[in-house]
């Protein structure tokens, strides 16, 4: 379909970006598809199960747990049991960034420190998934945004799907490459 490239918020959103760098130039991500698409929403990506993209564990796996990544000019950041990392929108002074067209944005459980490698791409503005908005119990937290390639993820988000969300004709990310 393509490619598209994104600014990830590093010296805002640290623990948050620097957990997606550190999966990505270790390849988590490479080979994985898209397991939910849900057109005029958002595009999903980054559980380890979507490796086989007809697998019906899709959606609910994540890095492994105990694993350690460096935030530059912070503390490591060792990821629990369970592979997610810490809130980071729980922080004093957190920056309030939308879940706006075009955002990356932490997918979790909806419980706290439950985000882990997955995320999404908004495709419309969420502002229901803000972690700030208190009109739902949603508490996802952006941590990047698409500056190039648009046209791609809205192409992604048209593919037609199942009824599961899945993309009919799988939808594969061959690599992520992080460049300073």
């Amino acid at each position: 379909m393509g490619s598209f490239r994104v600014e990830l918020f590093t010296e805002d959103m640290p623990i948050t970006a620097y957990n997606f760098i550190d999966l990505a130039q270790n390849g988590f991500y490479n080979g994985l598809h898209f397991h939910r698409v849900i057109k005029d929403f958002m595009n999903q990506f980054g559980c380890p199960y979507s490796k086989d993209a007809n697998s019906n564990r899709a959606g609910t796996g994540g890095p492994q747990g105990g694993t350690v990544y460096q935030v530059p000019g912070k503390d490591s950041v060792t990821r629990l049991k369970d592979g997610s990392i810490p809130d980071e929108f729980r922080n004093p002074g957190c920056p309030k960034y939308s879940n706006e067209p075009g955002t990356l944005s932490m997918a979790n459980t909806g419980a706290p420190n439950s985000g882990g490698s997955q995320f999404f791409i908004n495709t419309v503005h969420n502002s229901f998934l803000d972690w700030f908005d208190k009109s739902t119990p949603s508490q996802h937290p952006v941590f990047g945004k698409i500056v190039e390639g648009m046209d791609v993820v809205l192409k992604i988000n048209s593919a037609p799907v199942d009824r599961n969300d899945r993309p009919k004709t799988p939808i594969q990310c061959t690599s992520i490459v992080i460049e300073p």
